[in-house]
């Protein structure tokens, strides 16, 4: 990055606001730093970077500034940097003044990324190579705040996004507010970063099915709280690790839970194709969903997760079991997935539902399940899911046939545990109908109804 720096200011008067054509004008030459003033710096339109800009930095006043949305604005985002090299966003409070530019919006078509979709975002970043963004403050942003799609090599270290997301026309929530990484991003970080009050995901990978999954990236020592849909979500992607991060309730507010597209709220999700990645020492408490859903993830490793509720079934609308394997994503299998030394307590039914084959399930302590009461209790929470299988959402650890689609499910280890709640004494480890057990390998599980 070159020496010259180029300070934007209007005014001799610390905390004016800035005119526009001076710092639009410093953007344009897409190298050096830019350093705001002091106080409001208020925009109508999007700020672009060159396509060509390289060695690029946007940096806040040491005594703070605001860089915020014009009731008038529109636009992809407030920042946007289609191509580029080198660029970096640092101190500063982006606000995307949500209440006065928001219009309800569903998702994408499922041949759409978001980043040619979503409007109103706090940062937009669309085949950057080198893009760090650090100590930024977003708030009260109508659609991601941080969107990249077709990148390389991104760090996102020390972010604060709170009071941001929107809503689709019926009120639920559209899956936005949170950091978006998408279309085969690849070396990206998201970490020692802070999420609250998100309406829909907070940290989100993405891809198209015909698109480049993402890859090699970490989500580590992050802190959610008051999500509407997932606290984190890997979708589409091989080689990324989610650890160490922690938060609490994760489905909250209940009006904004997209329920009708079943946008089921998950401490960790998972989407699409997603291997060789792992799970390991997150906690998370007050879930009114799953803990983990492993949809599409195989030949990785949970480990040493926690998940707590402390309240009845009735306070978790949405409460599920506490990890579920599911496989719609057509190109893979469920398949070696490793399962240990996690803690799941407090779900509304059961602890694990198992499909596919060598999987090793071990050391785990599921306690407190069923706090729904299944079967006895089905008149007033269903207890029901599949057709013919009347033990799916009473049992412990449940070896099913299908998910999305059928599923051979065998040659599964499965030792170890310590599975407690309503009814598992003798509920333990079940089966659907055609699902063999001997056909796993089943031993030294400790079943009590405690």
């Amino acid at each position: 990055m070159r020496e010259a720096v180029l300070v934007v200011l209007s005014s001799l008067l610390a905390g004016c606001r800035t005119a526009e054509s001076d710092w639009r004008t410093a953007l344009v030459r897409g190298a050096g730093v830019v350093r705001l003033p002091a106080g409001v710096v208020e925009v109508s339109t999007e700020l672009r970077l060159p396509a060509e800009a390289d060695g690029f930095e946007l940096a806040g006043h040491p005594r703070g500034t605001i860089l915020r949305a014009a009731a008038k604005f529109r636009g992809r985002a407030l920042l946007v940097a289609a191509g580029g090299r080198r660029i970096r966003l640092r101190d500063l409070t982006i606000d995307g003044n949500r209440g006065a530019v928001a219009t309800p919006a569903g998702l994408p078509p499922g041949d759409v990324p978001f980043a040619r979709f979503s409007t109103a975002n706090g940062v937009l970043a669309d085949s950057v190579d080198r893009l760090t963004i650090s100590n930024v403050r977003f708030r009260e942003i109508a659609g991601f705040a941080i969107l990249v799609a077709r990148s390389r090599r991104v760090d996102i270290e020390r972010v604060t996004v709170e009071s941001s997301g929107g809503r689709q026309p019926n009120g639920r929530n559209n899956a936005t507010g949170g950091i978006l990484i998408e279309e085969g991003t690849a070396g990206f970080q998201v970490r020692d970063s802070v999420f609250r009050h998100i309406l829909g995901n907070a940290v989100w990978t993405h891809s198209l099915y015909t698109s480049p999954r993402n890859s090699d990236g970490r989500i580590s020592g992050n802190r959610f709280e008051t999500i509407g849909r997932d606290a984190i979500q890997i979708g589409h992607a091989t080689r990324v690790a989610v650890e160490d991060n922690s938060g609490a309730r994760i489905g909250y507010p209940a009006d904004a839970v997209d329920v009708e597209g079943g946008g089921t709220p998950v401490a960790i999700d998972t989407a699409g194709n997603v291997d060789a990645s792992r799970y390991l020492r997150n906690r998370f408490e007050e879930i009114n969903g799953k803990c983990v859903d492993l949809d599409g993830f195989h030949h990785g490793e949970v480990r040493g997760n926690t998940c707590l509720n402390t309240g009845g079934a009735e306070q978790y609308p949405f409460g599920h079991y506490g990890i579920v394997m599911n496989n719609t994503n057509p190109d893979m299998q469920s398949e070696a997935i490793s399962i240990t030394q996690n803690v799941i307590e407090g779900m509304k039914f059961g602890g694990l539902f198992v499909i596919g084959s060598g999987h090793r399930i071990s050391g785990n302590r599921f306690l407190r399940l069923n706090t729904a009461g299944c079967n006895e209790n089905a008149a007033r929470f269903g207890c029901s899911h599949f057709a013919g299988e009347p033990d799916l959402l009473q049992t412990g650890i449940y070896l099913g046939r299908r998910a999305e689609r059928p599923a051979r499910t065998h040659g599964n280890t499965i030792e170890d545990n310590e599975i407690a709640g309503h009814g598992m004494r003798t509920r333990c480890v079940g089966a659907a109908p055609g699902v063999a057990l001997s056909a796993s390998t089943i031993r030294n599980n400790r079943c009590s109804d405690q």
